[in-house]
């Protein structure tokens, strides 16, 4: 069973994940706030030579791009703070292409998912949240990762800190955009599908062993795990269990450590970031 690890520096924690072994990485804490992604990788590298940061303006959509694609976009310095946020490309993943180089993004109850090639050492940082997840963002970020040549068998993926699908309530319209994205064929889109497309993803997939959807007492809602449906679209490119782990805490429920919108809507996130090597 993959170990998830509280890490402290400076007296705030933030998690590790042993899956992610020898790669300098963290999911961390509502604490850290306001601390920007350049401190952030310097605290992940506090001794070694200082890594880059990379992160972008995440607009909830299924864009990855990489250091070179971003000064492409932005050829000036790039800024850290959260309020010049908007002065960054948007996407919603970045994608390392040599050594030494922090991938990063921020959440408040999206999936923060870190990926590593254990064989090539480039890394990649993806913001899932519902839309990206139904975009299949994860999915993108590792088909990008293999036209750099990694390979399937030496991927890890770690999905950090989110809502929990207990308490996760969204529409049946969109539980079934976003659970769709497993299924081989499913008619139509948000805008286009039936109320009987709708209900006929939905049962197809509650038939599905450890099933993203929870039951929800109230007419037109459903219970949706994100994680979860992330984890089936990585089991569907060929990873399996043991090359993926899913954090044991939920922003929501876990109002000591992380933010949350759904909990609290304010513009407040963690951040996520892995350093390649």
């Amino acid at each position: 069973m993959t170990m998830w690890n509280w890490q402290s520096f400076e007296g705030l924690p933030y998690l590790t994940c042993e899956l992610l072994a020898g790669f300098a990485h963290g999911f961390f804490t509502r604490q850290w706030r306001p601390r920007n992604p350049t401190e952030l990788t310097h605290t992940l590298q506090p001794h070694a030579e200082r890594a880059i940061a990379y992160h972008l303006k995440q607009v909830h959509g299924n864009i990855v791009l990489t250091p070179t694609e971003i000064y492409q976009q932005h050829p000036t310095p790039l800024p850290d703070e959260e309020e010049k946020e908007r002065e960054l490309p948007p996407g919603d993943g970045v994608l390392t292409e040599i050594r030494n180089q922090g991938a990063w993004v921020c959440t408040a109850d999206c999936v923060p998912a870190l990926i590593a090639d254990a064989a090539t050492g480039q890394v990649a940082a993806v913001h899932a949240g519902w839309r990206g997840t139904a975009a299949r963002i994860v999915p993108t970020a590792i088909s990008r990762m293999q036209t750099q040549g990694s390979r399937i068998e030496n991927l890890r993926v770690a999905l950090g800190p989110a809502i929990a699908g207990s308490v996760y309530q969204v529409t049946s319209a969109v539980a079934a955009e976003v659970v769709a994205s497993v299924l081989p064929v499913a008619a139509g889109s948000l805008q286009t599908r039936s109320t009987e497309d709708i209900a006929a993803i939905l049962a197809e997939v509650r038939q599905l062993p450890d099933s993203p959807l929870l039951p929800d007492l109230q007419p037109g809602r459903e219970r949706l795990d994100v994680r979860r449906v992330n984890a089936l679209q990585l089991n569907q490119l060929g990873l399996t269990t043991e090359q993926m782990a899913i954090a044991p805490h939920c922003t929501f429920q876990t109002p000591d450590r992380f933010f949350s919108y759904r909990r609290q809507p304010e513009r407040k996130v963690q951040w996520s970031g892995i350093i390649s090597r």
